[in-house]
Order: structure tokens, then C-alpha cells, then sequence
């Protein structure tokens, strides 16, 4: 299992779709997904807070939005070997 993080924040509609599209690929890749919000934390609303949503890999690696589900498979395959 691949652990990423999703950082995100209430009312943010491309944060809901960066999690849609990690629940969708989480089908075919085993996924623990930890969603943290950054409004919580003010180290993290200025590390984020314009780049949101941001996917944190297991590895320390992040994608900022916007990416891909495509991004996001080969990242993990990439991760898995």
C-alpha cells in the first residue's frame, strides 16, 4: 500500500476532484490517502494555500494542481518498483 497525503481545504472544488481522482485510481492502486487541511495549520496555509491541491508521495515528492490522473499512475508505478 502507497501512502499519499492530499492537502486541501474546505469549499476548494479542485481539491475535491484531486480526491475523486485519487479514490479512482485507488481501484487498481492500493492507496492509504490521509486528507489534511491546511486552514488547521498557518505553517501550512502559507506553504499551500495558492498551490492547492497538492499530492504529498510516501517519498516526500508533490504535485501541485493541476495534474493528471495519468500523473498520478505513473508516479505511483514508479513508486511500486
Amino acid at each position: 500500500m502507497i501512502a499519499v497525503t492530499l492537502y486541501t481545504t474546505a469549499g476548494c472544488h479542485l481539491c475535491e476532484l484531486a480526491d475523486a481522482i485519487l479514490q479512482s485510481i485507488s481501484t487498481n492502486n492500493p492507496l492509504a490517502i490521509t486528507h489534511v487541511e491546511i486552514g488547521d495549520d498557518d505553517s501550512l496555509t502559507e506553504r499551500y494555500g495558492i498551490t492547492i491541491p497538492v499530492v504529498q508521495f510516501e517519498d516526500d515528492t508533490e504535485f501541485n494542481w493541476p495534474f493528471s490522473e495519468a500523473d498520478l499512475e505513473a508516479k505511483l508505478i514508479d513508486l511500486s518498483e
